[in-house]
């Protein structure tokens, strides 16, 4: 089964910009679609984006929309989540998932997470 790892997490002003990577152990990354989460201190856990095992379809939330772009190298068996325009309300512990099929933004339907990274945006 895929093991997932994310990085790149930290501390960003409102406005700034944060990049999130998801390295993926097994070399058939492009068997799988991508997703990233992310979950607040006392919240559910939320879906942020998703994207296709090919890397040519993508949906995202809409509090995220226009401002966070998910991406997908399958030759590196790595995902990316590039975030701009951070605001307070994104800090959350972010994940990335793996899943058989592209498009669904339910947690239950992707088997395979990371450990998470944490993103706080300061005001």
């Amino acid at each position: 089964q895929v093991q997932l790892v994310e990085s790149g997490g930290g501390l960003a002003q409102a406005g700034g910009s944060l990049r999130l990577s998801c390295a993926a152990s097994e070399y058939t990354f492009s068997n799988y679609a991508m997703g990233w989460f992310r979950q607040a201190p006392g919240k559910e856990r939320e879906f942020v984006a998703t994207i296709s095992r090919s890397g040519g379809g993508t949906v995202y939330a809409d509090s995220v929309k226009g401002r966070f772009t998910i991406s997908k190298d399958n030759a590196e068996n790595t995902g990316y989540l590039q975030m701009n325009g951070l605001k307070p309300e994104d800090t959350a512990v972010y994940y990335c998932a793996a899943a058989h099929w592209f498009g669904s933004r339910s947690p239950s339907d992707y088997p395979y997470w990371g450990q998470g990274t944490q993103v706080t945006v300061s005001s």
